[in-house]
């Protein structure tokens, strides 16, 4: 039978040789060390682990479960980076005013989701302040690429309900830029509060400062901390079309294979786009990326 001082717990923040944890029926995270056979264990969000009490404020992790996921990208360096693990979906929260959206940027955070075989919501916030049409315009743009899209309104607690309903199982990851209302979405949910920086725990430069976490039945959102992880790899350009989801059909009717949809005659990819079946947002984010992917030069043919 196991000890009850044992807990099992999922890591929401990690340092260089520590980590903040919430173990299984609590709330609150507590701060983890490792044992010495773990000392080269690289931890990521999302992480599951089973933990020992040291104390009332520390617990020391003893066994890190195997992940069904790993959320990762390639660094410029050419090396890997664990961002998440066992995550299924990214919750992209956007605010529809102040600061106004980057749609870019989202577009950008949407095609890094499609690239890792992971769900992509989009939540909107500040409805109320935004201009009138504004959450149906963004409807229009998102909904043929399939991306699910919430209205909440954190203070009132309006959508609250129907973003909680729709993480229920999911393992999810909340991005975000900082003034969106990140924060206020998860006091409306009833998740923990901003655990403490990790630098004075761990040896040399932490790798997040803080994170949230909201528990399901079955499921979990973890806060990340910032949207400038979530970079493209570098990729060819067939690749990239195919990581906006609406451009995937119109994309088998033109008229060359090797298709960019960018000045090839008889594109049916730019002749939806002129027809108003793909957003032009979307297509203009989709050339902006291919611009950016070709400056790299560093994908194979």
């Amino acid at each position: 039978m196991t000890s009850p001082q044992v807990r099992r717990a999922i890591v929401i923040a990690v340092g260089r040789n520590a980590a903040w944890v919430v173990r299984d029926g609590e709330r609150e995270p507590v701060l983890a060390s490792f044992r010495k056979t773990l000392a080269r264990t690289v931890l990521a969000p999302g992480d599951m682990v089973t933990v020992a009490a040291l104390d009332e404020e520390r617990v020391v992790i003893d066994r890190v479960e195997p992940r069904s996921f790993a959320l990762v990208r390639h660094t410029a360096g050419g090396r890997t980076k664990t961002m998440a693990a066992n995550i299924e979906t990214m919750a992209i929260v956007v605010a529809l005013t102040d600061p106004p959206p980057s749609l870019p940027m989202l577009d950008q955070l949407i095609a890094f989701a499609v690239q890792h075989d992971v769900e992509a919501a989009l939540v909107l916030t500040k409805a109320d302040l935004a201009e009138p049409g504004a959450v149906e315009r963004m409807r229009a743009v998102y909904g043929p690429a399939g991306i699910p899209v919430i209205v909440v309104q954190p203070r009132s607690g309006d959508g609250i309900d129907e973003l909680a309903a729709y993480l229920t199982g999911r393992h999810a990851l909340l991005v975000g830029n900082s003034g969106v209302g990140k924060s206020s979405i998860f006091r409306a949910l009833g998740g923990t509060a901003t655990v403490g920086d990790l630098s004075r725990f761990g040896r040399g430069r932490q790798t997040t400062t803080s994170a949230r976490l909201f528990q399901t039945q079955g499921g979990f959102l973890v806060d990340s901390p910032g949207i400038g992880e979530f970079i493209l790899d570098p990729m060819p350009p067939a690749e990239l079309a195919d990581l906006f989801v609406e451009m995937r059909e119109p994309a088998t009717r033109c008229r060359f294979d090797d298709c960019r949809h960018l000045h090839e005659p008889d594109c049916a990819v730019r002749e939806a786009v002129a027809e108003g079946r793909i957003a032009a947002s979307r297509y203009a984010s989709y050339r902006a990326l291919r611009e950016a992917q070709d400056d790299k030069k560093s994908w194979s043919t």
